[in-house]
């Protein structure tokens, strides 16, 4: 008895890393990555009890796009293949942008520069009790210079800058193959 060839399905990827840059899937990925992301955020700030500062929730703002950017691509089927060369560089931006705000929140945890007004340590320079009474007040609760939570040393600021980058740079690289396979 002689074996049967076996044949691979005609849309199967020839590997996995076809499978992960065909169609929408790098988008549908970064979507993913994203709601982890925030729901690690949120899960730390209702469930932990970890209020976040000025700087975290900003470094949210570009998740909250992508995931929006996600929704929509999967919402607009007819559009989905048509602008297929334009989510994945926004999507890289968006990443890109929320790895540069965590990049700045490291930098501020560090001391290696100031973070926004009112959101470190720094209370200016006062020549009154009542400037610095008044500064005093008027800081949040939460300072952007001080860590709540590490793990392997790496703040959620520090984590949040290693995970965008990485997905900044999965975007570029999936719009580039698409660009590629166009030409």
């Amino acid at each position: 008895m002689t074996p049967q060839k076996v044949t691979p399905h005609k849309m199967m990827p020839a590997n996995w890393l076809d499978l992960i840059y065909k169609d929408n899937n790098p988008i549908m990925i970064a979507g993913a990555i994203s709601a982890s992301v925030l729901t690690a955020a949120l899960l730390f700030e209702h469930v932990g009890g970890l209020v976040p500062c000025k700087l975290c929730l900003t470094q949210r703002m570009p998740h909250y796009g992508i995931i929006g950017l996600t929704i929509f691509s999967l919402m607009a089927p007819s559009l989905r293949r048509a602008h297929q060369k334009t989510w994945r560089p926004v999507g890289a931006l968006l990443a890109a942008t929320t790895a540069g705000i965590g990049l700045q929140h490291v930098g501020v945890e560090q001391g290696w520069w100031q973070g926004p007004q009112g959101c470190s340590s720094n209370l200016g320079s006062t020549n009154s009790l009542s400037d610095l009474t008044d500064n005093l007040l008027s800081m949040p609760v939460v300072r952007c210079d001080e860590v709540a939570w590490s793990f392997l040393s790496i703040s959620m600021a520090g984590w949040n800058f290693i995970i965008s980058l990485a997905l900044a740079i999965f975007l570029i690289s999936a719009s580039f193959k698409l660009y590629r396979a166009s030409s």
